[in-house]
């Protein structure tokens, strides 16, 4: 999943960076592919090139040799308000149909099952920056077909779409899983299925969302991870094993 997020960033690009596989992700593109990368964290780090992977947006490696340190308001006015991000990364607890998230409430607001932590920046992000890439595991509880509370708005809500509800940015254009990469349908907004990693099928991937899942007129398949990638996310980003899970043999996935 990071290594397919990581190829989705040109070079030259700036990037409003979370923490966990959308930072494993930028990180990635800037070692190999995209040096000219700029990545901003929430926390006030502008151009951040950290020498280690940080461990959360308030670690002090994203300050040295940043371009600029400010204030979560500068960085929300001046940069993503004022259309300077071009990419935005976010993940959710559920993600629907039209690519809307919820990252507050499983189950009725008044009375959830589970209270999350809310929306911090990622509904900005949603609306402001000029296209957002989803990252997110597939699963039927993660994808249903209507979110319970819009948290980021995606494509359509409540039968409106953004342009109608005058929201700048393009929205979601991609959410990549470890399954396959869905992308948002330009005309009715939803998200169809677009790409599968390989051995994966297309049923597989239906059987991980709740709504009869559209899809490309012709699926890309998608590339695994290089070595190059696989090296530098094991051995230079994250040797430890911070975000990428080992394995019963060793290995990282």
């Amino acid at each position: 999943m990071a290594a397919v997020a990581a190829r989705e960033l040109r070079d030259g690009e700036v990037v409003f960076v979370g923490i966990g596989l959308p930072n494993l992700a930028c990180n990635l593109a800037r070692g190999t592919h995209a040096p000219r990368l700029a990545l901003i964290y929430e926390s006030g780090a502008v151009g951040a090139v950290p020498e280690r992977l940080p461990v959360s947006i308030g670690d002090p490696a994203l300050v040295t040799g940043s371009l600029m340190v400010c204030g979560m308001a500068d960085v929300f006015q001046l940069f993503l308000q004022n259309g300077r991000i071009e990419v935005g990364f976010l993940g959710g607890a559920q993600v629907d149909r039209y690519g809307n998230i919820n990252t507050t409430v499983i189950g009725p607001y008044d009375r959830p099952t589970v209270r999350l932590p809310g929306s911090g920046g990622a509904a900005e992000i949603a609306v402001h920056a000029r296209r957002t890439l989803i990252v997110a595991q597939l699963n039927p509880r993660a994808f249903p077909e209507r979110v319970n509370f819009v948290t980021s708005p995606g494509h359509r809500y409540a039968g409106r779409t953004r342009r109608e509800l005058g929201m700048p940015g393009a929205g979601p254009v991609k959410v990549i899983t470890d399954k396959a990469v869905l992308e948002g349908d330009e005309v009715s907004g939803e998200m169809v299925l677009a790409g599968l990693y390989p051995g994966v099928t297309v049923d597989e991937v239906q059987a991980g969302v709740g709504w009869p899942l559209a899809r490309r007129e012709r699926l890309e398949a998608v590339a695994p991870p290089t070595a190059t990638e696989l090296r530098v996310l094991r051995n230079v980003l994250d040797p430890k094993g911070l975000f990428l899970k080992k394995q019963s043999d060793g290995k990282t996935e």
